[in-house]
C-alpha cells in the first residue's frame, strides 16, 4: 500500500497548507459574508458549525479528496455489513447493529445478528421494568433503591457519561453508582453511601475475569455476605453482563441475570449493548431505547449522506487537517453544560484508545502522528482554568464547544449568561484583539501613553484559534445518542485514513502482563533485583513499608 504521506492527496494538501498557512479566520469571515452557511451542517436539532476553521473552499475540497483516496465509504460499507475490519483480533465491529432500530439483518459469519440483538433488550425490559416497578425486591423484601455498577474503562465511562448526563430522566429515589478503580477507596466510599438490602450490583466483565472488575466484584460480594449473613441472598442482589455464565454462575449469580454481549462489540463502544443495562435500570429502557434512536439516526445520515454535508467526516478531517499539517498534538472538548462534564473523559477513551497506534494495518511503522491527546472541561470553569493558554499559548489548539439552546434548569439569568460565554470564546478565539483595538480599549478606560506601552504586548491576542460549535435544541436521550455515535464515527474515519486499526488496544494489554508479575513479587517480602533498578527500588520500597509494622502508623 502506497505511503499515507506520498498519496496525491496528502501532497496536494501539503502544498495547499503553505498557500493558506498564514491566512487569518478574521479575514476570510470579512471576505464573505455567507461564510456560516458554507461551513454548517444539520442533522435533526443538531448544528455543526464549523466555520471558525483555518480553511477555504480548496481546502475542504482537497480534505473530501483525501477521504476518498483513503476508501473512507468502502471502510464504512465493510463495517456496516459485518466484514472483519478488526484484522489484528479478527473480529466484526458491529456496535452500529445493536442501535438498528431499523432492524434490516446484519450478518456476521452468515448469520443475522439482530434477533439475538432483540433478544438482549428484550432481557434487559423485563429486567429493568421490574426493578423500576418494585416486583424485583432484595432478600428481605427491600425496593431497589441503588444500583452499582462494577466495571472498569467501555464497561465503566460509557454507562456513566448517559446516566451522568441524563440525571432530569432518571426515576425518583433510585440512585446509580460505578465502581471502577483498583483503590479501594472507590469501592469502600460508595458503599457508605448505600444499604445492602437495597442494593442492586452490576457486575460488567465480558469475560468475568477483569482484573480491576473482579477483585471490586469480590470485595462487594464480601461486604455484602458480611452485612447479610446469606450466601443464597447474592442471587436477589448480583446481575452480571458478561459472555462467561459459568463464572457468574460460580460467583453467585442466577444464570438467568446474566446479561449477554458478543465479541464484535467493542468495550469503549458497547454502552449501546447490554453494557447499559445501568442506563435502563435508571432511565428506563424507554429513554434507553431513545439513546439508541439518536445513534441510529446518526449512524443513517453517516452511511447515506455526501461526504461533503457528512458530520463525522467533517469532524475527523478538520482533526486532520491541524494534526498532520498544523502540528496540534491535543484536542479540546468544551460542554458547556454541566450534565455533559464527563464526556472529555469519555471521549478521550474513545478517541486515545482508538487511535493512539505507530504501526498500521499492515504492520508498519507510521511517519505521520495519528490520534491527538484529548482534554477538556464544563465550561464556564474550563475559562478560568486553561483558556488562558487556548487564547495567548504558544500551542495549537482546535476545540469543539458544545452546548444546548435550551436548559433542563431554566433557571433566571443562568443560561443566557452559559450561552453568551460560549459564543463569546469561540468569536474571541477567532477574532484576536488587533494592536490598535487594544489601544483603543485602554485609551477609553483612561490609560496614558506610557501605562499603554507598558502592558500593550500583553493585551494583543493574534486569534486564528479554531474551533467547531455544535448545538442542540435540549440535551435528551435521542440527542445524547446522536452526539455520541457522531465521535464515535469520527474515530473510525481519522482511522481509516491514518491506515491504522482502530479497535485494537494491545498497548493496554501489556501493562496488565506487567502488572501481574508485579503482583506476585509484592507478595513477597524478600527484596527484588530482576527488573530494571527503578522499578527494582520501588517495589523494595513499598515492601519495606508494608512488611515493617512499625512503618504502619
Amino acid at each position: 500500500m502506497i505511503d499515507l504521506t506520498q498519496t496525491p492527496a496528502w501532497t496536494a494538501l501539503k502544498s495547499h497548507y503553505d498557500e493558506v498557512k498564514d491566512l487569518h479566520m478574521r479575514d476570510m469571515f470579512a471576505e464573505d459574508e455567507q461564510r456560516f452557511e458554507g461551513f454548517s451542517a444539520h442533522l435533526g436539532d443538531i448544528l455543526l458549525d464549523y466555520s471558525k476553521n483555518r480553511i477555504t473552499e480548496e481546502t475542504f475540497r482537497l480534505l473530501m479528496d483525501l477521504a476518498r483516496q483513503a476508501g473512507v465509504e468502502r471502510w464504512r460499507d465493510k463495517m456496516y455489513s459485518g466484514e472483519v475490519i478488526n484484522s489484528t483480533e479478527g473480529r466484526s465491529v458491529l456496535h452500529v447493529a445493536l442501535r438498528n432500530r431499523s432492524n434490516t439483518p446484519v450478518m456476521v459469519d452468515g448469520e443475522d445478528v439482530m434477533p439475538k440483538v432483540n433478544a438482549v433488550l428484550a432481557h434487559m425490559r423485563d429486567f429493568s421494568d421490574r426493578v423500576r416497578s418494585g416486583e424485583w425486591r432484595g432478600y428481605n423484601g427491600e425496593r431497589i433503591k441503588s444500583i452499582i455498577n462494577i466495571g472498569i474503562g467501555g464497561s465503566d465511562l460509557g454507562p456513566k457519561v448517559v446516566c451522568e448526563s441524563m440525571k432530569p430522566y432518571a426515576q425518583r429515589g433510585l440512585k446509580a453508582y460505578f465502581v471502577s478503580n483498583a483503590d479501594a477507596t472507590h469501592l469502600v466510599e460508595t458503599l457508605k453511601m448505600v444499604e445492602p438490602e437495597s442494593t442492586l450490583f452490576i457486575i460488567s466483565s465480558k469475560s468475568f475475569t477483569t482484573q480491576e472488575t473482579m477483585l471490586n466484584a469480590h470485595s462487594a460480594r464480601k461486604w455484602f455476605v458480611d452485612l447479610v449473613g446469606n450466601e443464597k441472598a447474592i442471587s436477589s442482589h448480583f446481575v452480571a453482563v458478561s459472555t462467561n455464565v459459568e463464572a457468574a454462575k460460580k460467583f453467585g449469580i442466577d444464570p438467568a441475570n446474566v446479561f449477554e454481549f458478543w465479541d464484535w462489540v467493542g468495550g469503549r463502544y458497547s454502552l449501546w449493548s447490554a453494557i447499559g443495562l445501568p442506563i435502563a435500570l435508571y432511565l428506563g429502557m424507554d429513554h434507553f431505547e431513545a439513546l439508541l434512536e439518536g445513534a441510529h439516526q446518526m449512524d443513517r445520515h453517516f452511511y447515506e449522506t455526501p461526504l461533503e454535508k457528512n458530520m463525522p467526516v467533517i469532524l475527523a478531517l478538520l482533526g486532520i487537517w491541524y494534526n498532520n499539517f498544523f502540528d496540534a498534538q491535543s484536542h479540546a472538548i468544551m460542554p458547556y453544560s454541566q450534565y455533559l462534564e464527563r464526556l472529555p473523559a469519555y471521549l478521550q477513551q474513545l478517541d486515545m484508545e482508538s487511535n493512539g497506534k505507530t504501526i498500521d494495518r499492515t504492520g508498519n511503522r507510521v511517519n505521520y502522528l495519528t490520534g491527538p491527546i484529548i482534554w477538556g472541561e464544563s465550561g464556564t470553569n474550563g475559562q478560568h482554568a486553561f483558556f488562558q493558554l487556548l487564547h495567548q499559548g504558544t500551542k495549537p489548539v482546535p476545540s469543539d464547544f458544545l452546548i444546548p439552546a435550551l436548559s433542563q434548569n431554566p433557571l433566571g439569568m443562568h443560561h443566557r449568561v452559559l450561552f453568551s460565554n460560549c459564543l463569546a470564546q469561540t468569536r474571541a478565539l477567532m477574532l484576536g484583539k488587533k494592536y490598535t483595538e487594544a489601544v483603543a480599549e485602554m485609551k477609553a478606560q483612561g490609560m496614558g501613553h506610557e501605562q499603554i506601552e507598558d502592558v500593550i504586548a500583553h493585551k494583543v491576542f493574534d486569534g486564528n484559534k479554531p474551533s467547531n460549535t455544535i448545538i442542540f435544541k435540549k440535551l435528551s436521550p435521542r440527542t445524547l445518542g446522536s452526539i455520541l455515535a457522531m465521535y464515535e464515527h469520527k474515530v473510525f474515519v481519522q482511522g481509516i485514513i491514518w491506515n491504522i486499526n482502530s479497535f485494537d488496544q494491545w498497548g493496554v494489554e501489556y501493562g496488565k502482563v506487567l502488572a501481574g508479575q508485579i503482583q506476585e513479587d509484592l507478595a513477597d517480602p524478600v527484596d527484588v533485583s530482576h527488573h530494571d533498578s527503578s522499578t527494582n527500588g520501588l517495589i523494595n520500597y513499598r515492601k519495606w513499608v508494608y512488611f515493617d509494622p512499625l512503618n504502619h502508623e
